[in-house]
């Protein structure tokens, strides 16, 4: 599969018809929203788990030499927990160019972490839409342990700046939701000592 993915997402008519769509960010989306949204909620979605094993050409990379960022593989079992956000169909045009290098936009199940909204009367879950890198697009670059992606991450830059930010930013943005994953923060822990011995 090409990795441009703008024009199968638009074909994507799950939620043709809705004024309003739920749209799940596991990765930059959790931190960087730069899209208008009705509502903003934690939430998290079952039998994923976020990995680095995507391809970044356009953002934290080039095509000649491709950062890693995350995508979400099938995991029974396991819970991903992220940031949800309520837009209008409207948004999709930009977040299909923001996320065009081999994500495909896939219907999910997501269920919110707020207690407070859903006391308040706010619904607990909703169905929705998450972006998926498919290990089928060519930008995919698999499975590698944590040490070698943190190595790869400390090497690469792109338009949207060094590699390393993705994966700090990120990390800070889980924390700041209270939540752990072991895969970003071991990557992580071993780019401060890439950092470290390089000082």
């Amino acid at each position: 599969m090409s990795a441009n993915t703008i024009e199968i997402n638009r074909q994507m008519d799950k939620f043709a018809g809705h004024h309003s769509v739920w749209v799940f960010g596991y990765g930059s989306l959790i931190y960087k929203a730069d899209f208008p949204y009705l509502q903003r909620r934690p939430a998290s979605i079952a039998g994923w788990s976020r990995r680095f094993w995507q391809g970044s050409h356009d953002h934290r990379g080039t095509p000649a030499a491709p950062g890693r960022v995350v995508t979400i593989i099938p995991e029974a079992g396991a819970i991903c927990h992220g940031m949800a956000y309520l837009i209008t169909p409207a948004v999709f045009e930009h977040l299909d160019y923001r996320e065009k290098n081999g994500y495909l936009r896939v219907a999910v199940e997501m269920a919110f972490d707020d207690a407070d909204a859903a006391t308040a009367g706010a619904a607990d879950a909703a169905e929705g839409v998450v972006y998926v890198a498919r290990e089928d697009n060519e930008a995919f670059l698999g499975e590698a342990s944590e040490e070698e992606i943190a190595r790869h991450i400390a090497r690469s830059a792109g338009p949207s700046g060094p590699n390393s930010d993705y994966l700090t930013h990120l990390a800070i943005a889980l924390r700041e939701l209270g939540k752990h994953d072991a895969h970003v923060f071991t990557i992580e822990q071993y780019l401060l000592e890439l950092i470290a011995s390089n000082t």
